[in-house]
């Protein structure tokens, strides 16, 4: 057990972080073997799945449970598995991209800046003979 003050604050705030990192793991392996079975089953929603799986793999990462490579790894072999059972991913069937509005926006009225005052020269110094 810690003796000095900030040992014992680091070990309650390493006890929060492996709480929070231990459910990130937990929803991964989930999603995972939902997956998985999934495929296996070819359930009607595997097209879904598999996007929650990339979103619990991009989750992971971005708090820093898992290097960004492995994540990428996993993803491409979910994706492999989910093409080899003949799954569509879901997210390229519904996603419909809709044309941006360019709204104009108004010109705001520029104030004149104040005018400046030239530079005042120095005088050149004559030169002694």
């Amino acid at each position: 057990m810690p003796i000095i003050k900030s040992a014992k604050k680091r070990v309650k705030t390493a006890n929060k972080a492996a709480i929070r990192n231990s459910k990130t793991k937990r929803m991964l392996k989930t999603a995972l073997k939902s997956l998985h079975a999934a495929v296996t089953g070819k359930t009607k929603d595997a097209g879904a799945k598999q996007s929650k799986v990339q979103s619990e793999l991009d989750k992971a990462v971005k708090k820093g449970i898992m290097h960004k490579n492995k994540a990428s790894r996993l993803k491409k072999q979910a994706a492999a598995n989910s093409k080899a059972a003949g799954i569509k991913p879901a997210a390229a069937a519904k996603k419909i991209v809709a044309p941006k509005k360019v709204v104009a926006k108004p010109t705001a009225v520029k104030k004149a800046a104040p005018a400046k005052k030239p530079a005042a020269k120095k005088p050149v110094a004559k030169k002694a003979k």
